[in-house]
């Protein structure tokens, strides 16, 4: 209970007051916040970004308020014009800064002239207002301009690899190399900052206004059955390892037994998933967790909390956010993320394909599940096998086939019009509408490129994934079952007569998240009662139980009903920024195949250091030259 107390004191003394102040003399277009806190109350006022430094000034933030003031200014050499001006960059923006040309200030304009750009220095000076007709309005500086009295060389910049500038195409392996250099760029310093205020909105709804507790939990853990791959870290105790977390799934839980109530961590977790797209080795989870919960809970608490978090300038977000099974997912869009920007569902012509005299069509209705699925791609023909013609007629390997009648019908049901495409499928349904899913979106992806606008960028669309199956085939031997998420979530309600006599078809009680066909988070109701949890892990999973005996043991010590879930912090991120890719919004990324570019990790160790983990490396086996 003391543990209990002294963590909630360390969340519940910073209840926030939102309180904006506006300090003197300051720019409303520069108008930032900052929380001062003291016990029970937070006051809100403008930053003071350059509090506890020698500047006076940042360089994005001087206009036409500032005329006549003396500032320093410290940054990079963005830019030189011959003996003209240089302009100075900092993480907040650019200034312009005059160089005198009177005979006294000559060495000050010979130094700021020849350095190297990207040199560190100090500039202090007047502010002074731009000639008119002179202003850029590119710049948040741009009505005005520093007339430079006195100027330091902080310290000089080396050639380097790339200009700092965003409009400057570089590979992403140069950037990775050089990401010291790259995070200098306004795109990424625009990410980073982003990323760090929506975080600290989600502490401040979730800490302040709605009682979570924040818990660090341990990096350092033991292999967890199912899921994906992790790595394993030596100890000097013989054929002993660690392993680290995938997500403090079973910590969080943990702190629920404990009594706790409500959890939630800005968590790092660790997959050893080789070479994945648009994946990383390590990554960032919003980590939730609460007692006494159902799914309808957790779903208002997170769209409460990224409606509390959104970036104003993305406009506002609705809600409740829109719900679908996990059965209408596949079988409209053919995916269980889809993206409901644009249309093109998929329908079912089964019904009007039974009397078509195609071999492997009348073969696949005769299997149980056998179906014919369609979609329609709307001026698809620049993409091309069914196109429909002007005059209305087909242009099809499929033609000799169909009636006319036939024909007919089909163009009615999928509500197809000129140089539309129909694309269909015969299979078994879920494969029939898997095949149709992935067309869509690469129909779409080509359709865009060709100009034909069908997702719009700066469109969010949240929905909710629900009632996905609790067990999936193996892909190795579909006669096993292994979680669809995980083992700790649990059935639905009204499959649980079902655990026993056929698992397969138990619904489960897990949601994901999806934000324009990405998953950005999934969650689920646990297993709470040990029972339960030992006959799902040993009976139907074929799972070692011992791994997970103390989870097991705690279930039994009056563990509440409760539940959660993890949002991919990255990937919503990238999103909301438009990013092509997590790495743009993460400081230090791995590579694509989960490499450091820039230090070279991982490396190698040396035979000494693995001896005091009983580690010996074996060269890879070779081909035997035959001889």
């Amino acid at each position: 209970m003391a543990l209990r107390s002294n963590l909630k004191i360390l969340t519940t003394c910073m209840l926030a007051v939102r309180r904006p102040v506006v300090l003197e003399n300051s720019c409303s277009t520069h108008r930032k916040y900052i929380r001062t806190y003291t016990p029970n109350l937070t006051v809100q006022r403008t930053a003071d970004l350059n509090s506890f430094v020698a500047r006076t000034h940042t360089c994005g933030e001087l206009c036409s308020a500032h005329v006549g003031q003396e500032v320093a200014l410290y940054g990079w050499l963005q830019y030189q014009r011959h003996d003209l001006f240089v302009v100075l960059r900092d993480f907040h923006g650019l200034t312009q800064v005059i160089l005198p040309q009177d005979e006294k200030c000559s060495q000050l304009r010979k130094m700021l002239s020849e350095a190297s750009l990207e040199s560190v220095v100090v500039v202090k000076g007047t502010v002074i207002r731009r000639p008119p007709g002179q202003d850029n309005p590119r710049m948040s500086t741009g009505e005005i301009e520093v007339l430079a009295k006195e100027a330091h060389i902080l310290n000089t910049c080396k050639k380097l690899p790339f200009e700092i500038k965003d409009a400057v195409k570089k590979t992403e392996a140069l950037r990775m190399q050089y990401r010291y250099l790259d995070i200098r760029s306004g795109q990424l310093q625009s990410n980073l900052r982003l990323r760090s205020k929506i975080v600290m909105k989600m502490r401040e709804y979730l800490c302040n206004l709605h009682g979570f507790v924040d818990v660090e939990t341990p990096t350092l853990f033991k292999r967890t059955p199912g899921g994906a791959k992790e790595f394993v870290v030596p100890t000097r105790e013989p054929g002993k390892f660690y392993s680290l977390p995938q997500s403090p799934q079973q910590f969080k839980q943990l702190l629920i037994i404990g009594g706790l109530d409500r959890y939630f961590q800005i968590a790092r977790c660790y997959r050893d998933e080789g070479s994945k797209p648009d994946r990383q080795p390590e990554f960032t989870q919003v980590d939730i967790e609460m007692s006494f919960v159902d799914q309808a809970g957790i779903q208002s608490l997170v769209e409460g909390m990224l409606r509390f978090s959104w970036p104003e300038e993305k406009g506002p977000l609705q809600a409740p956010f829109p719900v679908m099974s996990y059965a209408d997912a596949m079988s409209s869009y053919g995916v269980d993320k889809p993206d409901t920007r644009f249309e093109m569902k998929i329908q079912d012509v089964t019904s009007q394909f039974r009397e078509v005299q195609l071999g492997y069509v009348q073969e696949t209705l005769r299997k149980p599940h056998g179906c014919v699925k369609a979609i329609c791609i709307p001026g698809g023909a620049e993409v091309v096998p069914v196109i429909l013609r002007a005059d209305s007629s087909w242009k099809s390997p499929l033609e000799k086939f169909l009636s006319a009648k036939l024909k007919e019908s089909l163009t009615e049901a999928m509500e197809a019009k000129s140089e539309d495409i129909l694309l269909f499928a015969a299979g078994e349904h879920i494969r029939a509408c898997s095949a149709l899913g992935k067309l869509r979106l690469d129909a779409a992806a080509q359709l865009e490129e060709y100009g034909v606008p069908l997702r719009d960028p700066t469109a969010f669309h949240f929905l909710w994934v629900v009632d996905f199956p609790l067990f999936l085939p193996k892909e190795d031997n579909e006669l096993e079952l292994e979680s669809a998420h995980h083992p700790f979530t649990a059935p639905h309600p009204e499959d649980t007569a079902l655990l026993h006599t056929d698992p397969a078809k138990v619904r489960s009680q897990h949601y994901d998240l999806v934000l324009n066909g990405s998953e950005v988070g999934g969650g689920s109701i646990r297993i709470h009662n040990s029972n339960l949890q030992r006959w799902v892990l040993q009976d139907v999973l074929k799972e070692d139980v011992s791994l997970l005996s103390h989870l097991l043991e705690a279930l039994q010590s009056g563990a509440p009903p409760h539940g959660g879930i993890a949002l991919g912090l990255d990937r919503l991120i990238a999103i909301i920024v438009g990013a092509p890719s997590i790495r743009d919004v993460i400081a230090f990324p791995k590579s694509f195949r989960g490499r450091d570019l820039m230090s070279n990790a991982p490396d190698m160790v040396s035979a000494e250091d693995l001896q005091q983990y009983h580690i010996q490396v074996i060269p890879p086996c070779t081909e035997s030259s035959g001889k």
